[in-house]
């Protein structure tokens, strides 16, 4: 299947925010995240509600989701979008470096980047991503966390920052059942 460079119909093109803004919104969504999982156990009720309420607050959240560790490659998990990449090996993408340096990576200009390799273009609408990597309790590497802008330059280390705490909290810092129900 090949992806289509015209915006799909449900999903808004991106809108930047202002490092104020940014802060503001991520003060609210980490409140919201906290409220919604306190005593929660489940990951994917975890990867659920940070996907919604982070879409929810932030307009230039094009895509986001997890894509979780499976034999020793990245599927996709729950995610909010346009279609994702099914399979994502270490060695491909900005998702397979994540999960290979096991360090969060900002990308200012997806398209500048090797098509296929350094990149993969799930959606051509993508123009900026974060992937921040994501462990369990035990610091095993278990997802990496991904989030595509529609516009460049979108993330920073205000993104940076604010995604890596409130993965840790929630997962890090939490004990995981991994169940699917």
């Amino acid at each position: 299947m090949s992806a289509s460079a015209e915006m799909p119909y449900f999903i808004n093109p991106s809108k930047n925010l202002t490092s104020e803004e940014k802060k503001a919104a991520y003060e609210q969504a980490a409140l919201a995240i906290d409220a919604n999982l306190f005593e929660e156990s489940n990951m994917i009720l975890k990867m659920v509600t940070i996907n919604c309420i982070l879409k929810t607050y932030f307009p230039y959240h094009y895509w986001v989701g997890f894509y979780i560790v499976n034999d020793g490659k990245l599927i996709i998990g729950p995610y909010q979008g346009t279609l994702g990449c099914l399979h994502i090996d270490f060695s491909k993408g900005v998702c397979g470096r994540a999960a290979r340096e096991q360090k969060t990576q900002l990308v200012n200009d997806v398209h500048a980047l090797a098509q296929g390799t350094a990149h993969i273009a799930c959606d051509p609408n993508s123009q900026s991503e974060i992937v921040v990597p994501v462990f369990d309790n035990e610091k095993n590497l278990i997802a990496v966390f991904d989030v595509d802008s529609s516009v460049k330059d979108s993330f920073d280390e205000i993104d940076q920052l604010a995604l890596e705490a409130i993965l840790e909290k929630h997962f890090v810092l939490s004990n995981l059942t991994t169940s699917y129900i």
